[in-house]
């Protein structure tokens, strides 16, 4: 075979892609065990089979045939891999890029190509053919053409729309990954002046905006977040150049951290433009690796903006300030009336918090200091998280609960727009995710999140991980309450303590479990798991640091265990204390999904409140 692709005048290339694969940590790691070139990640028999395609393809006399028959060849290529998967539920061969990136796969299923499933080579000529029939009931024309982002050859303000979706910082290696059906593309086609102008024999990458030098320090490591910023400003820039003064710019972006956020909204604030709002649109799919089991956001936020105009005036900070919590209120009133909420909600509120900003040329106090957009964007995260606490709490209660108590709802009300998917169907956080049946259990959010929504509102993650969260890898997750059960009863466990209850029908539990020491000099460090029981009179949950939160966990403990006169009293001291322990528990109850074993604890607690 290697004999005729030669005979036939094309020496020089191989057929079997021999360009190299990068080391990237997380990204590309297949080098590590011996996977080399790109052609690499094929098997003999199955190159053999590709060898044999391409060769046809690239002997088609129809220019227009050739082009969609290797459209169809990169779906075939994704299945018909060393990476492929076995999907369980179909009984089927899933494809490589489960995820934006080519990790090792330690199972190898192997797919007939003529087979007429997913990824079957009459599947995948079906789905061009589609494909084709589409664009052809398309009236009119369009024209595509390979230029910078950062140098456009459009004239001055010629275009109605201006339209992008923008590499995420450094979140995905996009030129690397892509290299993995171009290496067979211009094989196939040829003399394609699509194809041309590569690096290397692999696409080009200095100018790619990505910070690199995370991923690949040798490489890239002049492609830190300053290059990625600068870069972003300049393709905005250009954007804003080549946009009608009456069009209109979107920007769409899913990025699940705020530091993304930031990089991205520096962008397009340098580059001339004023955000004036952000739709947050259902384009991301359920069923990809990335939300599976985790909490991704459920939806792409598209940000509309304008061009600024260039004799855009200087702001007034308190003015910006004063107008913020307006803006932000009634965008988020808006949006939950649509169904929007959680982190898909924070973020949508992004873009009319930044009309207020980036509609002036520059911020400035009163004494003529500027306001940089990290400072602004603190404000944002503050207002929203404030804002947040009162949907979900009352405005009486979100000043007035402990600092516990507070993370806990802003950490769940975060989680409710997240997905959490099992398996290959699209569901929301209501259904119980395979993780939750690990013995990892817990709700887990990116740190980052967490951070933006806690730390404006002063609350110190540090100071509640152990207790009521666990940081771990970049992940916070809200501790279930069964893994409180040591903190809070001690040795002896709920029973023991329910027990002590129950023993003496007129004995006062509010003192005994949960006294309210109107002094103390200072609190007690609370204790360590297991270190005595709450039996003990120098136990830390008697001491004056048991929060509201607490007592409410301790509650569900009693009730998981069945002791339901120990509950009972509990409940009933609470009552006599005052309203806040069934106002949290009813909040809770609210913010938890329905699947977790925390909403019917708390529904069974409640339903035991005599009415």
């Amino acid at each position: 075979m290697l004999d005729e692709w030669e005979s036939g005048g094309k020496q020089e290339l191989c057929p079997i892609p021999d360009e190299p694969l990068p080391l990237m940590s997380g990204t590309f790691n297949v080098p590590l065990y011996g996977i080399n070139t790109w052609g690499d990640l094929f098997t003999a028999r199955q190159k053999a089979m590709l060898v044999t395609l391409l060769m046809s393809v690239a002997d088609s006399e129809r220019e227009v045939v050739a082009r969609l028959l290797a459209v169809a060849m990169g779906k075939l290529l994704r299945h018909s891999n060393v990476l492929a998967k076995w999907h369980r539920g179909s009984e089927t061969v899933a494809g490589a890029f489960g995820m934006q990136a080519l990790p090792m796969s330690w199972d190898y299923p192997e797919m007939y190509p003529l087979v007429p499933y997913a990824g079957g080579l009459a599947d995948v000529t079906h789905k061009a053919e589609e494909a084709s029939l589409s664009l052809a009931a398309v009236r009119g024309q369009g024209q595509a053409e390979k230029v910078d982002a950062a140098s456009h050859s459009l004239p001055d303000e010629t275009c109605a729309v201006w339209f992008t979706d923008p590499p995420y910082y450094f979140a995905v290696p996009y030129a690397d990954l892509s290299d993995f059906f171009f290496v067979w593309l211009k094989r196939i086609l040829p003399g394609h002046p699509m194809l041309g102008g590569t690096h290397g024999g692999l696409t080009p990458k200095e100018q790619e905006l990505c910070e690199m030098a995370r991923w690949d320090p040798v490489r890239y490591g002049y492609k830190d977040h300053q290059f990625y910023e600068d870069g972003m400003a300049k393709a905005f820039a250009e954007g804003r150049r080549v946009l009608r003064e009456d069009g209109v710019g979107s920007v769409v972006f899913a990025h699940k951290t705020t530091e993304g956020w930031e990089a991205l909204l520096s962008g397009m604030i340098r580059g001339g433009w004023t955000v004036t709002g952000s739709w947050p649109i259902a384009t991301e799919r359920g069923a990809r690796l990335r939300a599976r089991d985790s909490a991704a956001l459920a939806t792409s936020v598209h940000l509309i903006c304008r061009p600024r105009p260039h004799d855009a005036p200087v702001g007034d900070w308190a003015s910006v300030l004063h107008e913020l919590p307006v803006r932000v209120a009634g965008w988020m009133k808006r949006l939950q009336e649509e169904g929007i909420r959680g982190a898909d909600l924070v973020f949508a509120c992004v873009g009319p918090a930044l009309e207020v900003f980036s509609r002036y040329r520059a911020v400035e106090t009163a004494e003529g200091r500027k306001v940089g957009l990290p400072e602004y964007l603190e404000r944002v995260w503050q207002v929203v998280g404030r804002a947040a606490l009162e949907q979900v709490l009352g405005a009486a209660d979100a000043g007035t609960l402990e600092e516990d108590a507070r993370l806990t709802a802003l950490f769940l009300w975060t989680y409710q727009s997240t997905e959490v998917v099992d398996g290959a169907s699209a569901k929301d956080a209501n259904e119980e995710p395979a993780a939750a049946k690990t013995a990892a259990r817990g709700l887990s959010l990116p740190y980052d999140v967490v951070r933006r929504f806690s730390q404006p509102m002063g609350i110190g993650l540090d100071g509640w991980t152990g207790r009521v969260i666990d940081q771990k890898k970049g992940v916070v997750r809200l501790l279930p309450v069964s893994e409180r059960a040591d903190e809070l009863f001690g040795r002896d466990g709920a029973a023991a303590a329910a027990e002590w209850i129950e023993r003496d029908p007129l004995a006062d539990v509010q003192p005994a479990l949960f006294p309210d020491w109107e002094t103390t000099p200072t609190p007690r460090a609370r204790r360590q798991p297991g270190a005595r029981s709450i039996l003990d009179p120098e136990d830390a949950l008697q001491g004056p640091d048991a929060t509201t939160l607490d007592r409410i966990h301790a509650g569900m403990l009693l009730q998981a265990s069945g002791h339901a006169n120990a509950l009972r009293k509990l409940i009933a001291a609470e009552q006599d204390r005052g309203p806040a322990f069934l106002r949290l528990a009813n909040a809770l109850s609210a913010l938890y999904p329905r699947w977790s074993r925390e909403k019917r604890l708390l529904d069974a607690m409640i339903l035991a409140v005599p009415r």
